[in-house]
């Protein structure tokens, strides 16, 4: 059943996508009194699911679920259709209108998908306000646990202030933050240090597995969520959700503060406190000899944790005008870190084409239970990584046509129709390889 909520979600956000972006062609190519012979959703490579025409344009529903099109006439474009160029141009054809006109009709698409992303953003601003720990609030510092974050050079306690010199404003954040970055800076015990991000960072990371990108946490409190059944202080009068205090007299506010102190009294007996409730009660509880309760640690909501005392979230809310500046400049920072990640993508030291992903990655970025917020807010960031992929100076994508109109512009020279259909190909067979190397990386992963 999740597996089936996810492929909805995403079904349905990238066709909602896909119909706009052909859209933010299809109208302007209308307005330029341009003939438009085909409005599809994914491709019908030999047959369509649906299919009707309206006007001049067939409108329907192909079988492969690789994007869309819509068929301009008088235009090089996915269908390839050469043999309608070798007819006498005709004035309601694409290669007929002026440059400027040409251009518009081809960026379309990228502007709808940036203005879509942008709408959404701003929406959602408005709808629900941010709601995140402030990284400044994590004032004991993180809580380092990972070997990923160990080799980085981290320790518990250290605070993390800013990554490339930009200061870190939500904890949420530091993950792509060191995704993207080359070096960043900590606070350890009132020294300010300078660190390196490794080359390979993204390497080691995507090496690890399905868990890759959570590396760091906030500092957690001593839960507890089970009492084993084999430990000796099942009848100790521990229960679950208790938060423990104190051991043998000694404070305790965080879980590896703990760990370290039931080192020092394994195979003994000894009292410790415990927060139950509002209520602190003192037990006798024994230490084995790993230096272990025999208790499972519970993982708090950061609204629990805001509950107790230990974190103060931001809850920030925008009246309608606010939520205009504040959308805005979510996608742009959305944009400049998806960016930031293709950099790294080309780098092959960095091993981020090892996180390079296909369907299923996109797919799993939905949640397994229906949130409008989670659908939209993912809505907006494939609108924007949609709009910029397709801006790519490759042939057979948007950007590549607007190189060639551009270069008509400025020199002049209009492209050969021959050159046109080569470029197509050679943009489509590109196009193809990444498409079966992500796809493969998926498949590797699901194995893996």
């Amino acid at each position: 059943m999740e597996i089936l909520i996810k492929a909805s979600q995403f079904i349905l956000s990238l066709s909602l996508l896909i119909v706009l972006h052909e859209l933010g062609h299809f109208i302007p190519a209308k307005l330029f009194k341009t003939k438009v012979e085909k409005f599809y959703l994914f491709f019908d490579y030999r047959f369509s699911l649906v299919k009707k025409k309206i006007g001049e344009t067939v409108y329907g529903i192909g079988w492969i679920p690789l994007g869309g099109y819509v068929k301009i006439s008088g235009m090089i474009d996915e269908s390839m259709d050469t043999e309608q160029m070798k007819q006498p141009m005709q004035p309601w054809e694409f290669r007929a209108k002026p440059a400027w006109q040409r251009l518009i009709i081809m960026l379309g698409g990228v502007m709808v998908n940036f203005i879509l992303g942008i709408l959404i953003y701003i929406c959602l601003m408005w709808a629900y306000g941010e709601k995140y720990l402030p990284n400044a609030n994590v004032k004991d510092g993180i809580w380092v646990q990972d070997e990923i974050a160990v080799g980085l050079g981290l320790e518990t306690g250290d605070k993390i202030l800013s990554v490339d010199g930009e200061p870190v404003k939500k904890f949420s954040e530091i993950p792509l933050a060191f995704i993207n970055g080359d070096a960043y800076q900590i606070e350890r015990n009132g020294q300010i240090i300078n660190k390196e991000i490794p080359i390979d960072f993204i390497s080691q990371l995507m090496d690890r597995g399905k868990d890759a990108g959570t590396f760091v946490f906030p500092r957690y409190p001593f839960a507890i969520a089970e009492i084993s059944k084999e430990s000796a202080n099942v009848d100790s009068g521990l229960q679950v959700k208790d938060i423990i205090v104190g051991i043998n007299g000694t404070p305790i506010s965080y879980f590896d503060q703990a760990a370290g102190e039931f080192d020092k009294y394994k195979n003994q007996n000894i009292t410790i406190d415990v927060k139950r409730g509002e209520e602190t009660k003192q037990l006798n509880v024994a230490v084995n000899g790993e230096g272990k309760l025999g208790v499972v640690l519970g993982q708090l909501s950061f609204k629990d944790l805001e509950r107790l005392g230990y974190y103060d979230l931001a809850n920030v809310n925008y009246s309608f005008l606010e939520a205009i500046p504040a959308g805005i400049n979510k996608s742009w920072n959305t944009l400049a870190n998806y960016v930031k990640q293709l950099k790294k993508l080309f780098n092959p030291s960095t091993g981020a084409y090892k996180g390079l992903g296909g369907f299923i990655s996109i797919g799993s970025i939905f949640p397994s239970t229906w949130s409008a917020e989670s659908f939209w807010n993912i809505t907006a960031f494939l609108s924007i990584m949609l709009g910029f992929m397709n801006l790519l100076p490759i042939p057979a994508l948007d950007g590549g046509h607007v190189v060639f109109t551009l270069w008509e512009m400025i020199t002049g020279k209009k492209p050969g129709d021959k050159f046109l259909e080569y470029a197509q190909v050679t943009g489509f067979i590109i196009l193809i390889a990444l498409l079966i190397f992500a796809n493969g990386n998926d498949i590797f992963r699901l194995f893996d």
